[in-house]
């Protein structure tokens, strides 16, 4: 049974899947959302037998209904291949009584390889079956890991070239010369003097202008995007919140139909809302903890009901967390408000206008699902330094504000089901708020210097994503004022 996306933001005018992943948002500004959640239709117990390859197609063939059984699979084929470091994809680790889904084994050493590794293969195959003739235009807002995911993915993909915009200094030196390194004669990276809501607000209204569209379109060009408001990023997510339940289940660390708790560092919402759909298609996950980080707005919102992203915004160790406007909450609020597009709407002009909204009572009903709690950064790094000083196992600051937000769930609830904690950076990303937090005297020494050291202490091997940066010459050095940002697009496309 086909299933088509509807905007959050408006009735009718319902797209196919491939027509969604191409347009990447509404015309409307809203986000594409199926008109229904499918349903598993392969039992946990033939899933457990399954390797994430084929687990990611009985998924994802339920949403991408307009693709064939040969473009999908052929799309799951070059995505989890022999760019990620380990044959199973995505390992799991038990520490302190949790299981840590280790989301970090693809090209870019971040979770957003496990999405974005198959992105650019779903929107050229989407491409091709909508009969586009122009070039698209990837245009992508970052906080950190998306950017040089993107990049990775898209670069030198014919048909497309892409743009990404980062806070200037607003994200981790290792993530900073990942994305300035990028090779790719379609690659174009733009450091701006902002915030990371900043770039992602100059992104949605650069993607909202009809002119700047029309005018595109005249000379060849189309836009879409690779952050998670794009349907082709959200869907692959769903995946592995499926495969870990199976993994759990063929190693006998569950019994079939247990439910689980999920554990998921949250600043954009996407990661967590594929936990949700997952939940809402049978697996049996029990409660989805939010866990945020001193820029706290969504645990502010679970606890009160009323999103406000009017207050400081602080730099803090897990950058890709330093989100004030989580995007793809629009999507949660569009469902428990009745899949009623009007009442989002409204609650989406009352969040640009004066930057704030509250759920009725009966909406928030709706969430009782969710736990929300946040990890300050004495906390965060404490995380990290016990649980490598009890277990020897090294973790990233978001994957630290996971754990720690687990420890005070646990310690509020009583809880003990079986927990799966999203891993969504290695701690080669950000070694230096790692190794500070294991021991200070790692201080004064340089990135790379600390990279090795952690090596030793970890005894895991330096990932070829950090080898390969160490030496590599930067190829973008571009610098722009938020109100700038529609000007350095026209410019790298000569338009």
């Amino acid at each position: 049974m086909e299933v088509l996306y509807n905007s959050t933001r408006s009735k009718g005018n319902p797209v196919k899947s491939s027509e969604a992943i191409l347009k990447g948002l509404s015309e409307d500004g809203g986000l594409f959302v199926p008109d229904r959640i499918p349903a598993l239709d392969k039992t946990l117990e033939e899933l457990a037998e399954m390797t994430y390859g084929q687990v990611a197609y009985e998924v994802m063939k339920l949403y991408l209904t307009d693709f064939t059984e040969q473009e999908l699979k052929a799309c799951i084929a070059k995505a989890y291949d022999e760019k990620f470091d380990t044959e199973e994809i995505v390992p799991m680790v038990e520490a302190q009584g949790a299981y840590y889904l280790e989301l970090f084994h693809g090209a870019t050493i971040a979770f957003k390889d496990m999405a974005l590794s198959i992105l650019p293969h779903l929107l050229t195959t989407s491409a091709k079956k909508n009969q586009v003739k122009n070039e698209i235009v990837i245009l992508t807002a970052t906080s950190g890991d998306t950017g040089k995911a993107a990049l990775a993915g898209f670069a030198d993909v014919e048909g497309t070239r892409i743009v990404v915009f980062y806070p200037k200094n607003g994200v981790s030196k290792i993530q900073e010369k990942q994305m300035v390194t990028q090779k790719g004669k379609n690659t174009y990276v733009v450091g701006i003097h902002g915030n990371f809501d900043d770039a992602q607000t100059g992104v949605k209204q650069i993607f909202g202008d009809k002119e700047l569209t029309a005018y595109m379109d005249e000379k060849g060009f189309q836009f879409s995007s690779a952050n998670s408001i794009n349907i082709g990023r959200l869907v692959p997510q769903i995946v592995y919140y499926v495969y870990a339940y199976a993994r759990l289940l063929k190693e006998e660390r569950i019994s079939s139909g247990d439910k689980i708790n999920v554990v998921v560092p949250t600043g954009n919402f996407g990661n967590i809302l594929a936990a949700f759909y997952a939940k809402q298609m049978g697996l049996p996950i029990d409660r989805l903890i939010c866990a945020s980080n001193e820029n706290k707005v969504l645990f502010d919102f679970f606890k009160s009901g009323t999103y406000d992203r009017n207050r400081e915004f602080v730099l803090t160790s897990s950058p890709s967390m330093d989100i004030l406007i989580s995007s793809n909450l629009e999507r949660l609020i569009y469902r428990i408000a009745g899949n009623n597009p009007d009442k989002n709407k409204e609650l989406m002009a009352a969040l640009a206008g004066g930057g704030t909204y509250t759920i009725t009572e009966d909406m928030k009903e709706q969430l009782a699902d969710f736990y929300g709690n946040y990890a300050d950064e004495g906390e965060t790094a404490k995380t990290i330094h016990d649980l490598y000083e009890s277990t020897g196992y090294v973790i990233d600051t978001h994957t630290a504000v996971a754990s720690c937000v687990y420890g005070k769930y646990k310690e509020e609830t009583k809880d003990t089901k079986t927990t799966v904690i999203a891993s969504t950076a290695s701690p080669y990303k950000f070694t230096r708020s790692v190794m500070n937090a294991i021991d200070h005297k790692y201080d004064s020494m340089e990135d790379f210097e600390l990279v090795d050291n952690l090596a030793e202490i970890s005894k895991v091997e330096v990932p070829k994503a950090i080898e390969e940066i160490r030496e590599a010459p930067v190829l973008h050095d571009h610098v722009c004022e938020k109100t700038q940002m529609k000007q350095m697009v026209m410019d790298f496309l000569g338009i």
